[in-house]
C-alpha cells in the first residue's frame, strides 16, 4: 500500500512540475513582452518626452554606467509576472482551493518573500551577463529566469502551498 502512495506521490509532483514550469514559460515569454515593450515603446517615449527631469533621466534613461531603462524593465516585468504566477499556482498547479483571507495572505506573504529572493537573483543574473558579459537581452533573460523558477518551485512547494496531511 505504502508503494501505491509513493507511486501517486511521484505522479503528483510530475504534474505539478509540468504546470509548474509551463506556466514559468508561459511567464517567461510574458516578462520578455513586457521588457521588449519597455525598450522598444515605453522607454524611449519617456525618456523622449522628460529630457529636462534629472530624476527619470538618472534613474531610468541613463545608459552610464548601467543599462537602467532595462534594468528598470526587468522589475517591472518580474513584479508582473509574478502575481500572475501566484494566482496560476495556488489554483491550479497546487490545487488549493481556499480563499479564506487569513490563509491567502499569509501564502502570499511565503511566496512574495521567496519571490523577491528569486527575483534578486533573476535580475542580479541578468545584469551581470547582460552589462558585464555583454550577453544579449534574451539570453541573460532566460539564463536568469530559468535559475529563478527552478528554485522557486522547490521553495513553493515545500513552504508555501504544503499539503496538510
Amino acid at each position: 500500500m505504502e508503494q501505491i502512495n509513493d507511486v501517486k506521490k511521484d505522479d503528483d509532483i510530475r504534474k505539478q512540475m509540468i504546470l509548474y514550469f509551463t506556466f514559468a514559460i508561459a511567464m517567461i515569454i510574458l516578462n520578455y513582452l513586457i521588457q521588449k515593450l519597455n525598450q522598444i515603446y515605453i522607454a524611449p517615449s519617456i525618456c523622449q518626452n522628460y529630457t529636462s527631469n534629472d530624476f527619470i533621466y538618472a534613474f531610468y534613461c541613463s545608459n552610464t554606467p548601467y543599462n537602467m531603462p532595462e534594468l528598470i524593465g526587468s522589475i517591472i516585468a518580474v513584479g508582473i509576472t509574478y502575481v500572475t504566477k501566484f494566482i496560476l499556482d495556488k489554483f491550479i498547479v497546487f490545487k488549493k482551493t481556499t480563499l479564506e483571507l487569513k490563509e491567502t495572505s499569509e501564502e502570499f506573504a511565503k511566496y512574495f518573500a521567496f519571490a523577491i529572493m528569486t527575483t534578486i537573483i533573476n535580475i542580479g543574473i541578468q545584469f551581470l551577463l547582460t552589462n558585464f558579459l555583454g550577453t544579449p537581452l534574451e539570453i541573460s533573460m532566460l539564463i536568469a529566469l530559468s535559475v529563478g523558477y527552478s528554485i522557486k518551485f522547490i521553495l513553493d512547494r515545500k513552504y508555501v502551498f504544503k499539503k496538510v496531511d
